[in-house]
């Protein structure tokens, strides 16, 4: 995995674009869950669907779950669920989007949420 990891506490991080044969290297890392924010084919044909990726997770002994957002349109209900799925879920977790930033800027929403 040669992107950088933000770790924003103990149990979150952020990261960009994973691929399929980077879920070995996150439960390595000590990650528990993945969560996906980036919509199927926003970046074309190269980008892993997200059934592609959760079953990677599940190989890798992930919990996944797929969230996606659209960058600057992120909701209130959005964030409530990314709120509930975190507050449920193994810890700890990775989310990751195009660059890391709108999965950031959920779990900033999210955190009214808790």
């Amino acid at each position: 995995m040669s992107l950088p990891v933000t770790q924003h506490s103990d149990t979150f991080a952020t990261i960009g674009q994973l691929m399929p044969a980077d879920m070995a290297g996150v439960a390595a890392m000590g990650f528990q869950s993945v969560i996906n924010n980036r919509p199927d084919g926003e970046g074309g044909p190269d980008q892993p669907t997200s059934a592609q990726m959760a079953q990677a997770a599940q190989a890798a002994g992930l919990t996944y779950a797929y969230l996606p957002v659209v960058a600057g349109m992120i909701t209130a209900d959005q964030a409530r669920a990314f709120a509930q799925w975190l507050g449920d879920q193994p810890g700890p977790v990775l989310a990751f989007c195009r660059s890391g930033a709108r999965s950031t800027q959920l779990r900033d929403m999210a955190r009214a949420f808790e």
